[in-house]
């Protein structure tokens, strides 16, 4: 069962959350900036991106805790190790299913090629276009439906890590309400997400390299928009599941 934890609908000011971001970070920019590379690396390194949830997860204590003006270093994005399981489900979570759209769309396309060019060989006359033209205008056609399913589902979990984190949530119940959190803030956060792609690309012009510039800019962008829709718990309300101690008797 999911822990019931309120949320807020159509909140998230996508504008106000990039630039609340980059105020969160910018004292400590380059540090934030050498966190999110080395986490980006060390999250793709192993296959499934098994260490990316732990690297996520590290991030966003280092935001959260800058937020409560809380001191921070470069090890606390190892910190994240300390979600390691939570950090892991959550990932896969989220890899399972687009892998599972990519791949097969792949070998469509391929089996695709390869019966329309058997097809055209088969006519015995000039080459006709019109059986590869067909695959890959039913490609592309499959591919934009596909973006648009992977665009819903990475919106869904714009959440997870943050509620992983501040919450101390576990991965599958992260997941579930980042997901019904998410919903009810859709369009601006595919609003926050196209503006965010943006300045990606703006990036990916100076050479990729920009693109590690703004990467902080744009993970402490959905930290805002974390606490515009849950609120940033403050991290002396913990709830404890040690038992009640014992009473006492005078």
């Amino acid at each position: 069962m999911t822990p019931l934890v309120p949320f807020k609908r159509n909140v998230v000011e996508p504008v106000e959350c990039i630039k609340a971001g980059y105020e969160v970070i910018k004292d400590q920019y380059w540090l934030f900036v050498g966190m999110a590379a080395i986490g980006m690396l060390i999250g793709s390194a192993v296959p499934m991106g098994i260490l990316m949830g732990p690297m996520m997860c590290g991030l966003y204590l280092a935001f959260f805790k800058t937020m409560r003006r809380e001191p921070i270093e470069f090890g606390t994005l190892f910190k994240g190790f300390d979600y390691f399981g939570p950090g892991v489900i959550a990932t896969l979570l989220h890899m399972i299913p687009i892998l599972a759209i990519v791949i097969p769309a792949y070998l469509l396309f391929y089996v695709g090629i390869i019966f329309s060019s058997i097809a055209t060989a088969g006519t015995g006359d000039e080459p006709n276009p019109g059986p590869m033209l067909a695959v890959f205008v039913m490609f592309g056609l499959f591919w934009l439906v596909m973006f648009a399913l992977i665009i819903i589902v990475s919106i869904g979990f714009t959440f997870a890590y943050p509620l992983i984190v501040d919450r101390k949530m576990q991965g599958f119940d992260a997941v579930k309400l980042s997901f019904k959190g998410a919903f009810a803030n859709f369009w601006r956060l595919l609003g926050m997400m196209l503006l965010s792609s943006l300045l990606g690309i703006a990036g990916a012009l100076l050479c990729y390299v920009g693109m590690f510039l703004v990467l902080p800019i744009t993970y402490a962008a959905v930290a805002k928009a974390y606490e515009q829709v849950f609120g940033l718990r403050n991290p002396e309300d913990v709830v404890s599941n040690m038992p009640p101690p014992p009473p006492t008797f005078n």
